[in-house]
């Protein structure tokens, strides 16, 4: 089940403010909320589960090609929240994880997130 906010300015402040503390929005504290700026879009990210896997199975499609963190055509920058990562070095400088910058194929949800995700398909939309 895709979650949607309504795509404005608001919205996307409000799930910065929602999300600013990194707390899982879950009852169970296995699942953490992910927020996907500018769209408002947001979906679950079970305990363990690659972010790009948790998306696709929430209906949204982010880029990617290699899905092991060596292309790097799924790399977004992280406004706020925390991750680690499925492989020891994922294919990231020191200088862009320091801006903030997160490969979703293999990074894992230690918190609620807030990601920019510019280009994104959504199973469910009508194209």
């Amino acid at each position: 089940r895709v979650g949607r906010y309504r795509a404005s300015t608001f919205d996307a402040r409000l799930a910065l403010i929602i999300n600013f503390k990194g707390a899982s929005m879950s009852d169970a504290g296995d699942r953490f909320a992910v927020v996907l700026l500018p769209s408002g879009r947001c979906f679950d990210a079970p305990a363990g589960m690659p972010l790009l896997q948790a998306a696709r199975e929430s209906g949204l499609i982010l880029p990617s090609s290699c899905r092991n963190g060596t292309c790097r055509t799924c790399i977004r920058r992280m406004v706020s929240g925390r991750v680690r990562y499925a492989i020891e070095w994922p294919g990231l400088s020191a200088e862009e994880k320091a801006e903030g910058f997160i490969l979703p194929c293999v990074a894992i949800a230690e918190s609620a997130l807030v990601i920019e995700a510019v280009r994104l398909v959504a199973i469910d939309d009508d194209a």
